[in-house]
């Protein structure tokens, strides 16, 4: 008879999770409503049973083994399964709800205005939300994980998503930064970018390297919040849309050539009659937020 290996116990999983995310088990006990002293027994118990330390002390601190890790990774899943099973069971999961992505530009800077007019007319149902850049987005939409993407145009031209606004590309740079010293030294221009493959990376780089100018990248992120970050630092300048521009930098102007625009697209899938009502007035909120930012 093939012996069968040991079955975690989801309560022990919840008390060893729940430790790390509060940095310790006294206060991992007084969330859960337990005694100190038995949630400590629930962690010996999962450590028995996964016949590996999981956790050490450092110093006042918790960290995780290496074990521990493996462990925390698939025990944040587990205990994700079992609640969803127990919201089935008493009629949660029956709400609608709407999966929707926003690239980075709009996601910090629109975000919370589409969300709270979405909310406002449709309080009952719930929305998942997700941040991220184009390709990511792109890769969830696809595989299924998003309802819905906002997104920067995208040169494959199989794709079927909506254009609803253009924006110009415009080069920002610090507000202490001469961009006519720079040129007139000969100097090369320093960007502050994505990693590759962006967009605006492509358009930055083809548009001076069709001017003739001089570059060099000197800063590479991958958040937009550390674009604006080492922007403002005064490091570089960047190519972007005045969307979500933080009042701190400015436009360059007419000292480099202009780069063209971008288009703003919306993908949507088709779900059921709920959903698409829900998915049609996102994506009217959605355009008229657009419209009111400059």
């Amino acid at each position: 008879m093939i012996k069968l290996p040991p079955t975690l116990d989801l309560d022990a999983l919840r008390s060893f999770v729940t430790g790390i995310e509060c940095g310790s088990f006294a206060l991992a006990a007084s969330r859960l409503c337990r005694s100190t002293s038995a949630v400590s027994a629930q962690l010996k118990k999962l450590e028995q049973q996964c016949a590996t330390e999981l956790v050490v002390k450092q110093g006042r601190h918790l960290a995780l083994t290496r074990n521990g890790e493996i462990v925390m990774g698939y025990a944040r899943r587990m205990l994700a399964m079992n609640d969803e099973v127990q919201r089935a069971l008493k009629g949660e999961l029956l709400l609608e709800e709407i999966r929707i992505g926003m690239q980075e530009d709009f996601g910090e800077s629109l975000m919370p205005g589409i969300l709270g007019e979405f909310k406002r007319h449709h309080p009952g149902m719930r929305i998942i939300a997700r941040v991220d850049r184009n390709q990511p987005l792109l890769t969830a939409f696809d595989d299924n994980a998003l309802d819905m993407v906002l997104l920067w145009q995208t040169e494959n031209t199989q794709r079927t998503g909506r254009l609803i606004g253009q924006r110009p590309l415009e080069w920002i740079q610090p507000l202490d930064m001469n961009i006519h010293a720079l040129l007139a030294q000969g100097e090369p221009l320093p960007l502050v970018m994505f990693d590759t493959p962006c967009l605006m990376r492509s358009h930055a780089i083809d548009c001076l390297n069709r001017a003739g100018i001089a570059w060099r990248v000197v800063f590479v992120s991958h958040s937009l919040s550390g674009i604006w970050a080492a922007v403002q630092a005064g490091l570089g300048i960047t190519l972007r849309t005045r969307i979500g521009m933080p009042g701190h930098l400015r436009v360059v102007g007419n000292s480099l050539p202009a780069a063209g625009s971008l288009g703003i697209t919306l993908e949507q899938k088709h779900g059921n009659d709920a959903q698409q009502r829900a998915q049609t007035m996102l994506g009217q909120i959605m355009e008229v937020a657009l419209l009111r930012v400059k």
